[in-house]
């Protein structure tokens, strides 16, 4: 099984801490938090990411310029804009996206 590496932007310490805990509930997931926007540009650099997902409490323009900036690099990295509706939701929006994984 593939391992999908997540970094997950919010403002909202509890529920970034729920999303890392549902992500990690699927095996081969691992999920990594930031409330802080400027830290996300170097660790997308410098770790393996495979999906940015944006969760509740971000500027708009902070949304654009990461999505900007994840489309640019000589990896792959998907963006997922998730603000909520549950671990179903979450599952399909990354299966919309790597729908080889789906079981």
């Amino acid at each position: 099984m593939k391992t999908l590496n997540f970094l997950v932007i919010g403002k909202n310490q509890e529920i970034l801490d729920v999303l890392k805990r549902i992500i990690e509930n699927n095996e081969g997931w691992k999920a990594e938090i930031r409330t802080d926007e400027n830290s996300c540009y170097t660790y997308i650099e410098e770790n393996q990411v495979d999906i940015v997902l944006l969760s509740s409490g971000l500027e708009d323009r902070f949304e654009k310029e990461i999505t900007a900036f994840c489309g640019n690099l000589d990896k792959e990295v998907k963006v997922i804009d998730h603000y909520g509706g549950g671990s179903g939701l979450l599952k399909n929006e990354v299966y919309s996206l790597f729908p080889n994984l789906q079981p």
